[in-house]
């Protein structure tokens, strides 16, 4: 099994065999998980990345990007992180 980056998550491999690594590493501070979908701070992570798929438009069109893989991980649509 593929083990991530330092640092990271989580690891995907592509049909293509390529490793890609994403998501921060560790628990929050409360000991608890670090991605919590339908929070505040999911929101805010979910409106702060939006930015980033206009900004890199390769990443944001390529469904392996670490950008993409970790805005699935927090459940976002547009803007906003779901619950469910």
């Amino acid at each position: 099994m593929a083990t991530p980056s330092k640092g990271k998550a989580r690891v995907k491999v592509t049909a293509s065999g390529k490793r890609v690594s994403y998501g921060q590493a560790g628990k929050a501070k409360g000991g608890g998980a670090r991605v919590r979908p339908g929070t505040s701070k999911g929101d805010a992570y979910c409106a702060r990345s939006a930015g980033q798929m206009q900004k890199h438009p390769k990443a944001a069109k390529n469904p392996n990007s670490p950008l993409r893989l970790s805005r699935k991980r927090w459940k976002c649509a547009g803007t906003k992180s779901t619950r469910a």
